[in-house]
């Protein structure tokens, strides 16, 4: 009895509790039905497993929103001010958003795997960025089919890096330009290897016109 009481306790402790007080319900509905992809993806929605996965990333979507909000607040201040004092204001703003982005991204992915597998995890990261690594990845691979297996494997990491960077990003836009930086490394680099891009774009356009679709 003693032991099950000790398991009980540790999965009571290990539940995760929606942060939703003092949020617009509509705001957290919104933010509910979007982290529901997730689980969808996962297909656990509906299980224990899956409740503990969509409050911890639904709490993720708040703590963002928290986060730059918080940030914007700061710099309103800082425009109110002048000279150096300004732009002090301003860096301290995006340095403390920085820091706790740092934070909160570790303690995330931390949350994510008590409950997921490694691949699991990687599905949740590739949910929350429209899943362009895949997608960028294999357009890669299919429009330099001489790419070596390197040089295959320095694309996605640095895909995947770009990726970490998009999870914090504040909206779609950010995290589609955290992608392109890393997307412009990728092309210096190959570049630098010796491929024509140009030619390569072209050749692609060709034959994937050939077999009826379209880029």
């Amino acid at each position: 009895m003693a032991a099950a009481l000790m398991v009980w306790g540790t999965l009571t402790a290990s539940a995760v509790d929606l942060d939703s007080a003092g949020r617009d319900p509509k705001y957290v509905e919104t933010i509910m039905q979007r982290s529901q992809k997730v689980t969808d993806a996962l297909k656990i929605t509906g299980t224990e497993k899956g409740t503990q996965v969509l409050n911890i990333v639904a709490n993720r979507y708040f703590k963002l929103n928290d986060i730059y909000s918080e940030r914007d607040s700061i710099k309103a201040v800082a425009k109110t001010l002048t000279g150096d004092a300004k732009k002090e204001k301003m860096e301290y703003a995006e340095m403390l958003k920085d820091q706790k982005l740092y934070k909160s991204h570790f303690g995330f992915i931390a949350d994510l795997s008590v409950y997921l597998t490694d691949a699991e995890v990687e599905t949740v990261k590739d949910v929350l960025t429209y899943n362009v690594v895949n997608v960028t990845y294999t357009a890669q691979c299919d429009m330099i089919p001489t790419l070596t297996e390197e040089e295959k494997v320095q694309i996605l990491a640095w895909l995947k890096e770009g990726r970490e960077f998009a999870i914090d990003a504040e909206s779609s836009k950010k995290k589609h330009e955290a992608f392109g930086k890393y997307k412009g490394r990728i092309n210096n680099w190959l570049s630098k290897r010796g491929y024509n891009l140009t030619k390569e774009r072209e050749q692609w356009a060709k034959r994937v016109k050939a077999r009826g679709g379209t880029l």
